[in-house]
């Protein structure tokens, strides 16, 4: 796990070490500012951690400031409910479609019998890249045309799911920001559907962020919460950018759950989210 979040945080580590080439027991204020920037923490957020700090800081100082950013109280909506109802939400190209063979993947991994509703009815391409993943993977998927109603898909989904006993159940949904006001109308009647075909669905609706939008994302995610309520949030794309520390300003803009950090293109590349791996992985490219 710990190797991983190294993957993940690769390159910022190097951007990092621009900043800081050698190691240190203790490093100046101003230079943990510049790291802290240079990774893509928000101006604000750094001036914040900042405060409490000495002139002079060690690793545990610097630990004890980062973790604070994620003392929260973070609901992660567990539910022993059967068959179990995640919708999918984000904007196109925040690997949605990606991280939702991976959740199938990581369910599958655990004994968990899953089946995929193809809910983005409003690209042909999602359902076909969808479908694609389902037959990899070995996963029954519900999907329709181009242009349907995706309520219909996530009504279908469910009721296949209840009565040939599915643990998991996993819709995708359209992610066309631009066209807000349809968008929230069409997330809010799937919403609706779901409730109707199960008592408490969807019992987790999960945000796709892009780590390397930084504060766009942030703006996403806050569009999105008004608009329905989001629980929680993955992460994607971290390995191939230097902003890894824009998790810290999501997590202080947001407030909500980091489920999962998104580390490749594969189904297996997801790892759980843990704020101090997270932040230890970081602090090791700074500290001895």
């Amino acid at each position: 796990m710990f190797n991983l979040f190294k993957k993940v945080l690769g390159k910022t580590n190097d951007a990092i070490k621009d900043v800081a080439p050698i190691k240190r027991k203790i490093i100046p204020k101003e230079e943990f500012e510049d790291i802290l920037l240079e990774a893509d923490v928000h101006y604000d957020l750094v001036e914040r951690i900042l405060e409490s700090l000495p002139e002079k800081i060690n690793k545990i100082q610097a630990f004890n400031s980062l973790i604070s950013v994620f003392q929260y109280k973070a609901d992660f909506k567990e539910s022993d409910a059967k068959p179990f109802v995640e919708m999918i939400i984000g904007v196109n190209g925040a690997g949605k479609t990606t991280t939702i063979s991976k959740l199938a993947y990581h369910y599958q991994q655990e004994g968990k019998k899953v089946i995929l509703g193809a809910g983005d009815t409003f690209r042909a391409a999602a359902i076909e890249q969808l479908t694609r993943w389902a037959d990899k993977l070995n996963i029954p998927i519900i999907a329709t045309q181009q242009g349907h109603d995706p309520s219909a898909v996530v009504f279908d989904t469910i009721a296949s799911a209840k009565a040939k006993d599915f643990d998991n159940i996993i819709i995708d949904t359209a992610g066309r920001l631009h066209t807000q006001a349809n968008l929230s109308e069409e997330l809010k009647k799937m919403i609706r559907i779901a409730q109707k075909a199960q008592d408490g669905a969807p019992h987790r609706k999960i945000l796709i962020l892009d780590g390397t939008q930084g504060s766009s994302s942030i703006n996403q995610a806050k569009a999105f919460n008004d608009m329905i309520g989001i629980d929680g949030i993955i992460i994607t794309k971290l390995d191939g950018t230097a902003k890894g520390g824009s998790v810290l300003s999501i997590a202080d803009e947001l407030k909500m759950p980091i489920f999962y950090i998104g580390t490749g293109e594969q189904p297996k590349d997801l790892i759980k989210f843990k704020a101090n791996e997270y932040i230890n992985t970081i602090l090791d490219e700074i500290f001895i």
